[in-house]
């Protein structure tokens, strides 16, 4: 990951459940240059496990050559509150003088998120933003966000993420956490512990991240007699390790809560009530082979967005299918650009 800049919030954040969150550190990324008008704004909200740096995650969409290319768009990211690159999260207080909270680190919504992106908005002085967009728990902050600041927002971009967490999605993360809280080195609070949990957690998240098709295209055995040392199982552990190796099972946990919170309804009278307010031209894409976040969801966003375009991804690596298939998403962001000119 390439370093990022960081900001200080010295006062904190009142989180959405009453608790103080001081002090806060926010790691961010910028790309490219602010054009004189100050209307080439891309900011991407990024997914559970990745970093502000989406160049080295979202290549063939972001990067030169590609639609996102920084000698045009001037691009932020910023990693969100709870995690482990940087911005303040169970494994880090933002402070030298409090340590870390581990178990104790209180649960951020992503409302909550939102309002740290709000703050670093303000320290860029940005005041429009041309294009929003995430997928997945990056869809759902760029989704809150859009709603609370309509004006902000030219264009919303939403990949594979839905107007509230369903209960299929909180079933699966609280597998996950059951798995780290079935480690017993996670109550040592020490920053590797939880770690044989985080790898069985990673390899339950798999089974939602992909597809049925996409297993059996890449992992089947070419041996009909095989009886042992099956390439899914070397798979499952191989990601369970490569997540161990750079991710934390505190943040892991507490960005899965962070998940199971949004709903853009809360507090607005219905789902339906909070997505009329959004006033950007929205593109929502839909993933045909995704069982975590499955075609209906976002079908939901585009019948109750004002104006918004469906987008349907045909493709066989399921949920993943956002961070995988740039070409068709160029494509999308393409005809919904030429759209919006019309």
């Amino acid at each position: 990951m390439t370093d990022a800049r960081l900001l200080t919030l010295p006062a904190g954040l009142l989180l959405e459940t009453g608790e103080q969150l001081d002090p806060v550190q926010i790691a961010y990324q910028t790309y490219g240059t602010l054009n004189a008008a100050r209307d080439n704004v891309v900011w991407v909200c990024h997914a559970l496990t990745a970093n502000a740096d989406v160049l080295s995650w979202w290549p063939g969409l972001f990067g030169a050559g590609y639609a996102f290319d920084p000698a045009d768009w001037f691009i932020v990211c910023a990693n969100i509150l709870g995690s482990c690159y940087g911005s303040t999260g169970p494994a880090s207080s933002g402070n030298a003088a409090v340590p870390p909270l581990y178990q104790q680190f209180p649960l951020v919504t992503i409302r909550d998120m939102v309002a740290a992106h709000e703050a670093l908005r303000h320290e860029l002085g940005l005041t429009t933003i041309h294009t929003l967009m995430g997928g997945s728990l990056g869809g759902q902050q760029a989704l809150e966000w859009a709603i609370l600041r309509p004006e902000l927002f030219a264009h919303l971009v939403l990949l594979a993420t839905n107007a509230h967490h369903s209960p299929w999605g909180i079933a699966f993360n609280e597998a996950q956490r059951l798995a780290i809280f079935a480690d017993p080195t996670y109550y040592h609070n020490t920053p590797t512990g939880g770690q044989q949990g985080l790898k069985a957690a990673r390899a339950t998240a798999l089974l939602s991240y992909r597809s049925y098709q996409a297993y059996g295209h890449t992992q089947a055995e070419p041996d009909v007699d095989q009886l042992d040392g099956f390439r899914a199982s070397s798979y499952q552990q191989h990601q369970g390790d490569k997540l161990v190796a750079r991710f934390n099972a505190y943040s892991y946990v507490a960005l899965s809560r962070t998940m199971d919170t949004h709903n853009v309804g809360r507090g607005r009278g219905s789902t339906a009530a909070a997505l009329a307010g959004i006033r950007a031209r929205t593109l929502v894409v839909g993933i045909s082979s995704d069982v975590l976040f499955p075609l209906v969801e976002q079908q939901f966003l585009a019948r109750h967005i004002p104006g918004a375009t469906y987008a349907e991804m045909d493709s066989q690596f399921g949920h993943d299918g956002f961070l995988i298939e740039t070409a068709q998403i160029t494509q999308f962001l393409e005809r919904f650009y030429v759209d919006s000119l019309v």
